[in-house]
């Protein structure tokens, strides 16, 4: 399950480094600048679809703090206000799958509901996607309601924009969006309805992210077309007629589906083969390569060092510790889970040391009170996305600071994201009150 991370930090980071994001924003800024409120609404669009693109937070702050920020506030926008809404839609990438964050809940969530005892079966990365997929809609909802209602009771704070070069029209508005609309679909519908395993579909994903990168930087869109068309048509044919050509049994009919195939298959080749060789001049390669390399290496070295801890604090017996504590909090299950909840929200550890060493000592408890696997993984998700607004260990906050004009100050990041924990804080109880939320997806599913 593990190993579909490194390949989906990949993907990201190729999006990230060859600069796809600026087109985003631009084109998305132009078509909602002319309303009150309308970059913020482009900001929070745009870091949906580079949360279900690329899944990596500190990649989408940076380059929307880079990107956004000053725009917002060339256009007049409330210093804190705008740094609130870059920080917040770059946290996105923690909920709306494909995220590291759900691949690593998946199988912390799968142990702890083996170790509860209840029946033998796993359950999967897939079903977490799909669990996680409404909440995540729910929360750009959110947050897009709540900039429209300040925009309407703050104008001066959120006026509208100079859309410079003018509005798009729809085949520009087309060409930004679309690449990566087909990405999020190839990735997420192949493990949503069972083609591929998480991994395969990652691996797509980087496939694809390098077509998208070639694209961008020169390569004729007509040859990359033509190799994604191909490889497209070569999983979906080689999937409903599969050809065998090593069978005794052999016909003419299955020879020339072989060659059809052999041809779509070279025709993807050597699109990669363009993109990939652009990459390589243009060192995106290396540079995404490179981010991959420390971001896995950080969440691997926890994990492993997360195994250890763990061995060593159930053979002392803290597990039955944990379980007791839990079992005597006032409020039964209910108020175990506040409990927990409160403590995950990210102020004392950081989200990958809070998903690899708390949560394995508390989800056995939990689920054994009769909170629902799922569920109770989705909460812990958004939990954990919160937990990069809230100080001292908020990295959304770190991160935006560090590429942030100099005219904005930390005290206004800070104020910025104080309404956003608010919304984030409806969301949450939303998804409490309304279990169905997080449940239905993967029960229809699955």
């Amino acid at each position: 399950m593990l190993i579909a991370i490194p390949v989906f930090v990949l993907m990201g980071a190729i999006l990230e480094k060859s600069r796809i994001a600026e087109d985003l924003l631009d084109t998305m800024g132009r078509s909602f600048g002319v309303l009150r409120g309308g970059l913020g609404i482009s900001v929070v669009l745009v870091g949906a679809l580079l949360a279900a693109s690329t899944g990596i937070v500190g990649a989408t702050v940076v380059a929307m703090g880079m990107i956004a920020l000053p725009t917002m506030l060339r256009a007049g926008y409330n210093p804190a206000v705008a740094s609130g809404i870059v920080c917040t839609a770059g946290t996105l990438g923690q909920i709306i799958p494909p995220s590291t964050l759900l691949i690593i809940l998946a199988d912390v969530m799968s142990n702890a509901y083996q170790q509860a005892q209840y029946e033998q079966g796993k359950f999967s990365v897939g079903q977490f996607f799909a669990a996680a997929l409404l909440p995540g809609l729910l929360l750009v909802t959110l947050y897009l309601v709540y900039i429209l209602i300040l925009g309407a009771l703050r104008p001066s704070a959120m006026p509208p924009a100079e859309t410079g070069p003018g509005r798009p029209d729809w085949r520009e508005v087309m060409a930004a969006i679309a690449p990566p609309v087909l990405l999020i679909f190839a990735v997420l519908g192949a493990i949503l309805f069972g083609i591929a395993t998480p991994t395969e579909a990652a691996s797509v994903g980087a496939i694809g992210a390098l077509l998208m990168a070639g694209r961008k930087i020169g390569i004729n869109s007509r040859l990359i077309l033509i190799g994604a068309a191909a490889l497209i048509g070569l999983g979906l044919l080689a999937g409903a007629f599969p050809v065998r050509l090593q069978r005794s049994d052999t016909g003419a009919a299955d020879w020339a589906l072989g060659g059809v195939y052999a041809v779509l298959a070279l025709t993807g080749l050597a699109a990669v083969g363009l993109a990939l060789r652009a990459a390589i001049r243009d060192r995106i390669l290396h540079d995404a390569l490179n981010s991959t390399l420390t971001m896995t290496a950080m969440i691997f070295a926890t994990i492993l060092a997360a195994g250890v801890f763990s061995l060593v604090f159930v053979g002392l017996g803290g597990e039955a510790r944990v379980a007791h504590l839990l079992d005597n909090l006032p409020g039964g299950p209910g108020g175990a889970l506040l409990f927990v909840m409160i403590f995950v929200l990210g102020f004392f550890l950081d989200f990958v040391e809070i998903s690899v060493i708390v949560l394995p000592l508390v989800a056995p408890s939990l689920i054994v009170m009769g909170h629902d696997p799922i569920w109770l993984g989705v909460l812990l998700a958004i939990n954990l996305q919160t937990s990069f607004l809230t100080p001292p260990f908020g990295f959304s906050l770190f991160y935006l600071r560090a590429v942030a004009p100099g005219e904005i100050s930390t005290g206004q990041i800070y104020r910025g994201v104080a309404p956003f924990i608010g919304v984030q804080a409806i969301g949450l109880a939303l998804i409490w009150a309304m279990p169905f939320l997080a449940t239905w997806l993967p029960r229809v599913l699955f």
